[in-house]
């Protein structure tokens, strides 16, 4: 079921290059996506995993619902689980992955790539991802693959977040040349 998360904050985005979580794991798009624990977005989340649950368990769903949500293996989960990490602490967050790179887009729809520097970490974005139900041999989850992401707004770089952009520096090109030090 595709489902569109308008304005969160990006943590952990890796949508340039994908990557491997763990040793020898598979390499992936991926991204968290932080949003206030009262943010509109929570409540559609919820129906939308509540209806792909349902559609895939049937009678079963209560139960297998109560199983994933005990094992935290639904794809919306309580930031407080990653309080470690700047931004999590009191919100809630998607974790959305895909062996397909997303399609980047800026505010004005215009296809970004790694040299734009435009999203990172720490800035808000809208997020395009698709809920699924997995029951296989590796077990049942609701999950998110991660299909698209617009770039919003700045927001303060989490550690390791954007490269400096022009707005961080001063125009100085009515000064003298100078290679003397201030």
């Amino acid at each position: 079921m595709k489902y569109r998360i308008n304005n969160a904050r990006l943590a952990f985005g890796n949508l340039f290059k994908p990557k491997a979580f763990e040793a020898g794991g598979e390499a992936n798009f991926s991204g968290s996506f932080i949003m206030a624990k009262n943010h509109p977005d929570v409540k559609g989340l919820l129906a939308a995993i509540e209806t792909v649950g349902s559609e895939k368990w049937g009678a079963k769903w209560p139960a297998v619902k109560k199983e994933l949500v005990a094992k935290d293996k639904i794809c919306l989960h309580d930031g407080d689980t990653k309080s470690q990490y700047d931004g999590f602490e009191g919100n809630m967050f998607v974790g959305a992955s895909n062996k397909t790179q997303p399609a980047l887009f800026g505010a004005n729809k215009e296809k970004l790539t790694t040299d734009t520097g435009v999203i990172y970490s720490g800035c808000y974005v809208n997020a395009q991802i698709d809920i699924w139900a997995q029951d296989n041999q590796y077990g049942k989850r609701i999950n998110a693959s991660l299909t698209g992401v617009q770039y919003r707004a700045k927001g303060d770089a989490f550690s390791g977040g954007r490269p400096a952009d022009a707005d961080d520096f001063d125009d100085m090109s009515s000064e003298e040349d100078s290679n003397e030090l201030v």
